[in-house]
């Protein structure tokens, strides 16, 4: 079929990379924003804007928030016909609560996990969440969306997509197949060194567009790399479930031995007990951290079994201090405060599988490094971008001389993925600063603004493409530039019209977190401009590029 080998990885990683290149562009730009969803956060949520907190007293704060929460309404209704009877209006038995903050969080998360009466499955809970103020336990409204940790964070991983896990299936499928693209690449690539130096942006369109493609796959190859594996790792539990397979039994087996080798009860004793001082609990687990030398912020708290004699805490250590993901867990028996166990070392095969999930979640404090993953996740959506400019630049004049739409399509798709992405993340900020505080659902309707933004943009692409199919620019391109020009310097005005936060405050008071969405916002305006501008002379007729592209050019 192929003249050789190269050729065929040629075939491979064209059209593989093709028709899921528009995922992982999805995924190499969430993933980008993600890297500062946090801060995101503080933009999107003004009640917020305050420096982070670390995790709070229980005794005083956390426990008269757990008290007083519910189940959210949400999940009520989801387990409704999973029950024999009909379900209680008050659920007076939790069985789980858990807060968990990070070094950049200033508000706080809890969660609380409540038995349901009469359940099919007596281990299956209804959950409820709240997000307060650890510094006074005020709760923050429920429909609020974190635009970062709760929106882009999970799109990048999940398209957002949670019917039968499908989004976590096609991000995935598209992890496994760049681990391919990027294979075949390097295969296709006999000059690769010279490749990180090459870049002729005033040779011929698809020299360039090559060049670029080349550029800055080669440059940011093993974070590409190293990115695409992780995050199969960290989901391997999704694509090798256990827990609801014939294996099941032997999963819930395990759990029983685990619990009685731990010394952490799986079962409730069905005998009420109280709650000794949590905050006596942390202070014990810090002095034990300290005598590893480790750093004492908690990250995560959790009481399992509430208000049970067999109820336990566990706390565990934010670990900001080194890349790999660990939590060096003490666990304290909850009605006496006595140590149950104290996690042991890692082994090999749990230190590799810590450092591979920490080195992919970046929870540590390493602001340089954050950038390198920004910069990183950019030069993945260029590579991504170029591709598929090459991919129509290389065909659409053949296509136009036999009256195919195949370079169109995929111009028009490209444009969407691309621009319209850019266009609709700023459509969902600036929804976010217009829509009323008191808006029912208001988190709902900035999703909906988002996907609504998004469709018009495909909208405009496919319409604005027409001259592809005569071998000429789309105009399409320009115009979402331009839109988004406008679009990014809106979002920072609204935020001061809406805030008062304008960048001369935010800047002079140092409150990075506010300032840096707003600068990166105007420097995607300035950048979307130049490249308008650069569009339109390209605009200008032009002859047909000559000479013939060598290697994986010519057979692409």
């Amino acid at each position: 079929m192929f003249q050789n080998f190269r050729l065929a990885m040629a075939w491979v990683h064209t059209w593989f990379g093709l028709f899921l290149g528009f995922v992982l562009m999805v995924v190499f730009f969430f993933g980008s924003l993600s890297v500062f969803d946090r801060e995101i956060d503080r933009w999107a949520i003004p009640e917020s804007r305050f420096e982070p907190q670390p995790m709070p007293s229980f005794d005083e704060i956390l426990k008269p928030v757990f008290e007083d929460m519910q189940p959210a309404k949400e999940s009520v209704d989801q387990m409704r016909p999973r029950v024999d009877g009909p379900m209680p209006e008050h659920f007076d038995t939790p069985v789980r609560w858990g807060a968990y903050t990070t070094h950049r969080d200033p508000v706080l998360g809890l969660f609380a996990g409540y038995q349901v009466p009469n359940a099919n499955n007596p281990d299956e809970l209804v959950w409820g969440t709240r997000t307060i103020d650890p510094r006074t336990g005020e709760s923050l409204p429920d429909d609020q969306l974190k635009i970062g940790s709760r929106f882009f964070y999970p799109l990048h991983y999940s398209l957002n997509l949670h019917w039968k896990d499908l989004g976590y299936w096609i991000v995935g499928l598209a992890a496994l197949i760049m681990l391919v693209a990027l294979v075949t690449g390097v295969i296709m690539h006999r000059k690769l060194f010279r490749e990180l130096f090459t870049f002729r942006p005033n040779k011929s369109k698809q020299r360039s567009i090559l060049d670029l493609h080349n550029l800055t796959g080669v440059v940011a190859l093993p974070f590409h790399f190293m990115f695409a594996f992780t995050g199969l790792v960290i989901f391997a539990g999704i694509y090798f479930p256990v827990t609801h397979t014939q294996l099941e039994p032997l999963h819930d087996l395990h759990e029983v031995i685990e619990s009685q080798e731990t010394g952490l009860p799986h079962e409730r004793a069905g005998v009420a007990a109280p709650i000794a001082s949590v905050d006596a609990m942390v202070a014990e687990a810090r002095r034990r951290w300290a005598a590893k030398d480790m750093a004492g912020d908690v990250g995560f708290l959790a009481l399992q079994h509430v208000g049970d004699a067999n109820g336990y805490v566990s706390i565990y250590r934010a670990g900001t201090d080194r890349i790999a993901l660990t939590g060096e867990g003490i666990h304290f028996k909850a009605s006496t405060g006595e140590v149950l166990r104290e996690d042991p070392p890692p082994s090999a095969v749990e230190r590799i599988d810590e450092f591979l999930t920490g080195l992919h979640l970046q929870h540590f404090r390493h602001w340089l490094l954050r950038w390198l993953y920004v910069l990183g996740g950019l030069a993945g959506c260029a590579c991504i971008a170029t591709g598929f400019l090459f991919f129509v630049e290389k065909r659409k004049r053949q296509h136009a001389k036999r009256g195919q739409i195949g370079s169109r399509v995929v111009d028009a798709l490209a444009v969407t993925t691309v621009t319209g992405m850019l266009i609709a993340t700023l459509g969902i900020l600036i929804a976010n600063r217009l829509l009323p505080t008191n808006l029912p659902a208001r988190g709902d309707w900035e999703q909906y603004c988002f996907w609504g933004v998004w469709a018009l943009a495909m909208a405009h692409a496919f319409w604005r493409t027409a001259p592809v199919a005569r071998a000429r620019l789309a105009p399409a391109w320009g115009e979402q530039c331009w839109a988004i020009a406008v679009l990014a310097v809106s979002a920072v005005v609204l935020n001061w019209v809406t805030t008062g936060d304008h960048l001369l405050k935010t800047l002079s008071a140092g409150y990075w977190p506010v300032a840096g969405v707003d600068l990166f916002m105007l420097v995607s305006a300035l950048v979307a401009v130049l490249t308008a501008r650069r569009l339109k002379r390209r605009a200008r007729p032009q002859p047909a590029d000559s000479g013939e592209l060598s290697g994986e050019a010519a057979h692409a």
